[in-house]
């Protein structure tokens, strides 16, 4: 007796896309509040003024975030909608050609010719469509883009991780707001970088690595500029 329908499987892949946009989101939001905090920090402002920057910089990035991914989605949702409507034209246009172009589609896959016929067959008196989408155009329900979802799950994620930094500088005495906020975004670097890991099924030590190591190269950059500003206005 076959197992298989109570063997359930949860593949990583189907949280491609809100990780993405949420990983994106959360460290865009701290390195560059926290850049943001530092710089203007280093230029020897106010504790009024860091603040006030931190906030618009919170403000603005969670609306560029929003904005910039939902135009590059529906950018991709709109390729993918034009691709669909040229593959339903041709499948009503020659549907013996679209059947034997997805048969040698599972050949090349290692299906032998008269079975990949046959599959074929089946697939598309099923849904020619859906069959045509995802083996020819590598288009399915995982991967589909989806604007609204990317928008706003990058808007929150940019404005939780955005909080962080503007926290640390909140409860930070002034004259060490600087080392306070870098460290404190570090950290918070470090632990998104481990949990975006976890969430994929990645190499945790690596990740942790690679989103602290460019944190520090932004904060650094932006600290020498503020710096320099400071001493010569």
């Amino acid at each position: 007796m076959s197992r298989l329908p109570s063997h359930a499987e949860n593949h990583l892949i189907a949280r491609i896309g809100w990780l993405r946009a949420a990983v994106l989101g959360a460290n865009d939001g701290i390195v560059s509040t926290a850049s943001l905090i530092v710089g203007v920090a280093s230029a020897a402002t106010s504790q009024q003024s860091v603040l006030i920057a931190g906030v618009a910089g919170l403000v603005a990035g969670a609306m560029s975030m929003a904005a910039g991914e939902y135009v590059s989605v529906s950018s991709q949702s709109d390729t993918e909608a034009s691709d669909l409507a040229r593959e339903r034209k041709e499948l009503s246009d020659d549907i013996v050609f679209e059947r034997e172009e997805l048969a040698q589609i599972y050949v090349t896959r290692g299906v032998e010719p008269s079975l990949a016929r046959q599959v074929a067959d089946q697939m598309m008196a099923k849904d020619a469509l859906d069959a045509h989408a995802r083996d020819e155009l590598g288009i399915s329900e995982i991967t589909t883009a989806r604007p609204v979802q990317a928008a706003l799950t990058s808007a929150a994620t940019f404005a939780i991780g955005a909080a962080m930094p503007l926290l640390a500088a909140l409860v930070s005495p002034p004259a060490i707001v600087v080392p306070v906020v870098a460290a404190a975004s570090l950290g918070f670097l470090a632990l998104l970088g481990a949990v975006g890991a976890k969430a994929g099924g990645a190499s945790i030590p690596r990740a942790t690595a690679r989103v602290t190591f460019w944190g520090a190269l932004a904060m650094g950059v932006t600290a020498a500029i503020g710096h320099l500003f400071g001493t010569v206005v």
